[in-house]
């Protein structure tokens, strides 16, 4: 007789009891879905629409080669003129903005010249005239952490190889006390200065005579070599400069400005992280609007807010308080000193790779916390709660599986198991700057938010 085989859920109560009778127990991790969202649930699972829409959805994903085509100054680029802000996440006033967010647009507003101390920054933006404050991801553009985006700082423009569709983010400043985590003392604008002036076009004429890099590509091979591409990206930062270098140094740049742009990228291993971003950016717009569709398609968070889209909800946000994230605090800082989740940095995710591709580099658990088993069982994880695997994205630790991608709304709902996101945290308070990494999920109530209204949409097809 074959011996029995006993499969438990819930709590380990009885599974304990049986194990020690020496018969064997296969614990399966299951809990109801989450509260109110059954009826919801019903609906748009039943939806005829759903299953060809998330194929397609995923499709167009996954047929998306990003390539870096180009570096511009943002006003260029996409168009923004004097007072013209972008920012990370979904859309926030100035009155809601938390500390870094304002720092950064207050450093901003000094580095665009509107007002002569970032100082005087907050008597600008009170008075509600003069400029506007508008999400990057609603330009085709991300941004990490405040992500604010203004005319005078340069951007890396990429492009689909296929269709032509267009993706912006700006340039890494390195890490520390930079605008991105809400710091503006003078340093910090000297940098962006130097940025614009000199990184910007070295990059530029380097890119444009060594032709389009595949960032896609380059994505692919990061993995294999332990980055994850959102809190780890040295691997990818040294191909960049492999690939660009030769070409910097034939190019008309002044030989010392091209000794400091390469010094300035090859001492930054989050230099990359600005192109990754973008690159997934492009590929999860390509899945966008797809009635039926329960993919998520964008991720970010503005520091106050955290908010979601869905393929087949266009581009309504759904949102709810960002979270403080739980990780490893630089110097004396402590939880007390961190802002809410802030940044579009998140789309790594959304695009399978960052937190869902932790198993592949065990040494990102050295800057966000836990260990090298929570970093394999993260990515095990995330593959419950998505619609496929990434064939381009593969993570050798697990026998090159694909890296689990394309979020459902569904399956977050029914299981209760939310996106694992690795993320830096910026100071609360404006001019403070990094104080520290860690892990952090978004906050629960956004999914069944998200499933209500497509289920909605589908109700008709359904009860039609």
């Amino acid at each position: 007789m074959t011996a029995p085989t006993i499969v438990t859920t819930g709590t380990d109560l009885l599974a304990d009891a049986v194990a020690d009778q020496a018969v064997d127990v296969q614990r399966v991790d299951w809990q109801p879905p989450m509260p109110g969202t059954i009826d919801d649930l019903a609906t748009v699972i039943a939806d005829p629409l759903r299953a060809e829409a998330n194929a397609k959805a995923v499709e167009a994903y996954l047929g998306v080669t990003a390539q870096l085509v180009d570096v511009l100054p943002a006003g260029e680029a996409l168009g923004l003129g004097t007072g013209d802000f972008l920012h990370a996440g979904p859309p926030i006033s100035w009155e809601r903005a938390s500390g870094p967010m304002r720092g950064a647009l207050m450093g901003a507003a000094a580095f665009e010249g509107i007002v002569a101390d970032a100082e005087d920054a907050p008597a600008f933006f009170e008075s509600g005239t003069g400029f506007t404050l508008s999400p990057a991801h609603h330009h085709h553009a991300v941004g990490p952490m405040a992500g604010v985006v203004s005319p005078s700082m340069w951007v890396f423009v990429i492009e689909d190889a296929a269709t032509g569709a267009r993706t912006y983010c700006s340039l890494n400043e390195g890490l520390g006390k930079v605008l991105r985590y809400g710091a503006y003392s003078p340093e910090v604008l000297d940098r962006l200065r130097w940025m614009s002036e000199v990184l910007g076009p070295v990059l530029q004429r380097a890119v444009r005579a060594a032709g389009p890099v595949d960032v896609t590509a380059m994505l692919a091979q990061m993995l294999q070599m332990g980055d994850e591409a959102h809190n780890r990206n040295r691997a990818g930062t040294l191909m960049l400069l492999r690939d660009l270098v030769p070409a910097m140094i034939r190019s008309e740049s002044r030989a010392g400005d091209v000794a400091d742009a390469a010094a300035f990228v090859g001492g930054n291993d989050h230099f990359f992280l600005n192109l990754a971003m973008p690159a997934c950016k492009l590929a999860l717009d390509a899945a966008r609007d797809i009635e039926g569709s329960t993919m998520v398609v964008a991720m970010a968070r503005n520091g106050t807010d955290f908010g979601i889209q869905v393929s087949g909800t266009g581009d309504q946000w759904f949102t709810g308080p960002a979270q403080v994230a739980d990780g490893l605090y630089l110097g004396s800082y402590g939880p007390e000193d961190a802002n809410p989740d802030i940044g579009d940095s998140a789309i790594t995710e959304t695009a399978g790779i960052g937190g869902f591709a932790m198993a592949t580099a065990p040494a990102i658990v050295r800057l966000v916390g836990g260990t090298v088993p929570d970093a394999l069982a993260t990515t095990r994880r995330m593959g419950e709660i998505t619609l496929t695997q990434n064939p381009r994205w593969t993570l050798p630790v697990m026998e090159f599986a694909g890296t689990p991608t394309g979020i459902d709304v569904t399956r977050v709902c029914r299981t209760g198991i939310l996106p694992q996101i690795n993320t830096g945290m910026a100071g609360r308070v404006a001019g403070t700057g990094q104080v520290g990494a860690g892990l952090v999920t978004p906050p629960a109530e956004i999914f069944p938010a998200a499933l209500a209204a497509l289920a909605e949409r589908a109700r008709p097809r359904v009860t039609g």
